[in-house]
């Protein structure tokens, strides 16, 4: 996957190595990080074919998308990407406002947003575009509504199937409107990636690599209340971290190694953590999904330290930028459908890994916080149903057992 920070107007395909786009993207993320934190983002990917648009689709007409930030700033950009997809992308136009109900947003907050000083633009596959800078009282913990008027999408559509979160196509171009009419519901977000703040010196970001625990299986739709979301607002809460924010890299189903959906954490390493804005403090909580897919007894020592390997690829490459890495424990999962002997014994190994090999700069002990009194298995009260996903109360309590002196002196 070419990972290309594109800030012009572009019509052409883009055909890079990915050694070279690697080198650009970080140029660009260097060129760009004075003042700018990430406040909220999002791991985009190649949308599967069930859970593109629903019809009418994207082209020609108009999407409304609903996230929560973090911290707050005078002046935000916002991040577009078509990086996992293998078509050109219009966008017309796109605007941020401050949502009122529903699909609804307050007239007078509705801002257009420019991208080098245009009102629209193209994406090649593979690639990306910030906005220009706008000025807009974005407040700490608030809800933004992005609306974006297509011009033409592909086939393959870079987005975030598990939003968790709401979002509104209509007919044509109501990208002016404040009440969308006969708006068609979607639960999953398109073409959109972070959103930036012009903060003050004492501000940074916490970003988040996991999978479908981390993106919130289990959490309550328009509820915001991911485990990530419980500590953002812990965070916001606390005098000593109030300047601190949350950036959720969860994939559903995602793996570090191989396999899985969307790019492994490995692969989409450097675009998802390395290049965003004022991250200081990494939390890697995946490995599950890799533990979860071992066939065979034989294999399972194999993968386990594969895992831990890979691990330590991510810590080396997040410490040379200067970011602290935190280890979270694999939670419980027996009598889930990944349930076997020799995968409770994977799981064992990488986690006293992650606990004794001091290779992490702190631990965040989620598998203590879950398990219940029968070894390997999660609190009977604090999962979906399934034995390995939280539920609403279960993501609370691991957003309330993360230690905030972590994140104490940014």
């Amino acid at each position: 996957m070419k990972l290309i920070k594109h800030t012009l107007l572009i019509c052409s395909l883009l055909s890079l190595s990915l050694s070279c786009s690697l080198k650009k993207s970080s140029s660009a993320s260097a060129e760009r990080s004075s003042g700018w934190v990430g406040t909220w983002a999002t791991a985009p990917m190649q949308v599967e074919p069930h859970n593109m648009p629903p019809d009418p689709g994207l082209s020609s007409n108009t999407l409304r998308q609903i996230v929560r930030v973090s911290i707050g700033g005078k002046n935000i950009r916002l991040r577009l990407s078509n990086a996992y997809s293998k078509d050109s992308l219009v966008v017309n136009a796109v605007s941020v406002a401050l949502p009122a109900d529903s699909c609804q947003v307050i007239p007078e907050s509705i801002r257009s947003l420019s991208f080098s000083n245009q009102k629209g633009f193209a994406l090649a596959p593979g690639a990306d575009i910030y906005s220009d800078p706008l000025s807009f009282n974005l407040k700490p913990n608030s809800l933004l509504a992005i609306t974006i008027f297509y011009g033409k999408a592909g086939k393959t559509v870079s987005g975030h199937p598990g939003s968790r979160t709401t979002s509104y196509l209509v007919r044509g171009d109501q990208s002016a409107k404040a009440v969308f009419d006969t708006p068609i519901k979607t639960d999953h977000w398109y073409s959109i990636m972070n959103i930036d703040v012009n903060a003050s010196k004492h501000s940074a970001a916490v970003a988040v690599m996991g999978n479908s625990i981390t993106d919130g299986r289990g959490s309550g739709t328009n509820k915001q209340n991911r485990w990530t979301d419980i500590l953002s607002q812990r965070l916001l809460a606390d005098s000593r971290t109030k300047n601190i924010s949350v950036l959720n890299f969860g994939i559903g189903g995602n793996c570090v190694l191989r396999g899985g959906l969307g790019p492994t954490a490995l692969e989409r390493f450097d675009y998802n953590i390395l290049d965003q804005q004022g991250v200081k403090w990494l939390i890697i909580l995946e490995g599950i999904n890799d533990i979860g897919g071992i066939r065979n007894a034989e294999n399972a020592p194999i993968l386990a330290k594969m895992l831990t390997e890979a691990y330590e690829t991510m810590i080396n490459k997040a410490h040379a930028r200067g970011i602290k890495v935190y280890g979270a424990t694999i939670l419980p999962f027996a009598k889930s459908f990944y349930d076997a002997p020799f995968r409770q014994e994977a799981r064992t190994y990488v986690n006293e890994w992650i606990r004794n090999s001091g290779k992490f700069d702190g631990v965040i002990d989620f598998d203590k916080a879950m398990v219940s009194g029968e070894p390997g298995v999660i609190l009977p009260n604090m999962h979906d149903n399934d034995f390995l996903h939280p539920n609403e109360a279960g993501y609370k309590r691991m957003g309330e057992a993360v230690n905030l002196d972590l994140f104490k002196n940014p």
